[in-house]
């Protein structure tokens, strides 16, 4: 394990870049604007291409070119920059073009409250763009996370070619402390690296796959000739309307995801063994949470935590287990919300809420408080 005294925002630098990243291209924005500055100093050491763009809008557009040149890449933003990217994003869904979108979130809507902590971007993670396809997002927890979460959501964008969000909230972003990270060594034999089509180019059809798998997209340049578009498409790439292509294509972008869920969703479970409380919270507020479940067990208040990392898709089986086994739960967010409609559509039963959206985070005796109430 290596120990680095560093920030959050700087440790998704390092992890992109060693999960083999080569390519940023974005617009400051705070508070991201720290991914971005890393990657500027550090890529070209390594013979990467950092870019600054006149907007977000163009931002993400680079990135999604050099991704289809197949390269690595990266952007970083705020919920504001999530607005703009809107159309791009759904462009990388629909053609199926991996690249990771950092949105470390501050108060909204609108320019909101630009230096302070929020959890408002939940539900535009999940629905970034119009139309139907399946959102993958990460919510990194700590330090050390903001690390092997970001090796993790390169490795789900390669390996499922998709868009994948790694949600920072203000506080893990800006959060400077000692992380305990993996060994270079260790990482390098987890990296995935995206299926290239090795046979005749004659036989290359990029979507002609299983409706289970996704797309296999050659790096452009390299002889094999496809169409990419945002358009409905079939086999070869080029636009369709034909009713049942168009309908298996969609099917296809859930079914590559859906199929896979044991892969891709992860969550953490703290003190839950003998819990008669449940707490259920993701990013920064899951530390206040841990350091009020020690307090309220020093006092024989037996709380539990259930974290989800994958915030979407949710980790519905896990959740409706634990909604049919604890009577006394309490959802905690940075906002009036917005997962707490996921987690009672899965447990089909109420919850207690405790939340805030004013840019202030919820302290550990706000939760003990709470906690005592119930």
């Amino acid at each position: 394990m290596r120990e680095l005294i560093t920030g959050g925002n700087e440790l998704v630098a390092l992890a992109a870049i060693e999960s083999g990243c080569r390519f940023f291209g974005g617009y400051p924005i705070t508070p991201s604007s720290e991914i971005a500055h890393e990657m500027s100093v550090e890529l070209p050491k390594i013979g990467g291409k950092f870019i600054q763009m006149e907007d977000e809008i163009s931002g993400i557009a680079v990135a999604l070119g050099a991704s289809m040149s197949g390269v690595k890449a990266m952007t970083a933003t705020s919920g504001p920059g999530i607005s703009l990217k809107a159309e791009q994003i759904g462009y990388g869904f629909m053609a199926e073009i991996p690249l990771v979108v950092v949105d470390v979130m501050r108060g909204g809507p609108s320019t909101g409250l630009p230096t302070r902590v929020s959890q408002g971007d939940i539900n535009q993670a999940k629905s970034p763009s119009h139309g139907d396809f399946c959102s993958i997002a990460i919510a990194v927890g700590n330090l050390e996370e903001a690390y092997t979460q970001t090796i993790r959501a390169f490795n789900i964008a390669e390996k499922y070619m998709t868009p994948v969000f790694l949600l920072l909230d203000e506080t893990v972003g800006h959060m400077h402390g000692k992380a305990l990270i993996p060994d270079l060594e260790d990482i390098k034999p987890t990296i995935i690296n995206r299926q290239v089509f090795q046979g005749a180019p004659s036989d290359y059809q990029p979507y002609g796959v299983p409706q289970d798998k996704p797309a296999i997209l050659n790096p452009f340049f390299k002889g094999y000739k496809y169409h990419i578009t945002g358009l409905h498409h079939g086999a070869s790439g080029f636009p369709t309307e034909d009713e049942k292509l168009s309908q298996n294509l969609i099917d296809r972008l859930f079914n590559k995801i859906e199929s896979h869920l044991d892969d891709i969703v992860e969550y953490e479970e703290y003190m839950l063994e003998d819990a008669e409380i449940l707490i259920i919270a993701y990013g920064s507020v899951s530390l206040a949470v841990k350091e009020a479940i020690h307090t309220l067990r020093k006092n024989n208040i037996k709380v539990g935590l259930f974290r989800p990392i994958t915030l979407w898709p949710s980790p519905a089986k896990e959740l409706k287990t634990l909604g049919q086994k604890f009577e006394k739960i309490l959802l905690i967010e940075l906002n009036k919300g917005q997962y707490r409609q996921e987690v009672e559509r899965v447990m089909q039963r109420d919850v207690q809420f405790l939340g805030k959206a004013n840019g202030r985070s919820i302290s550990p005796t706000e939760i003990i408080t709470t906690i005592k109430e119930m």
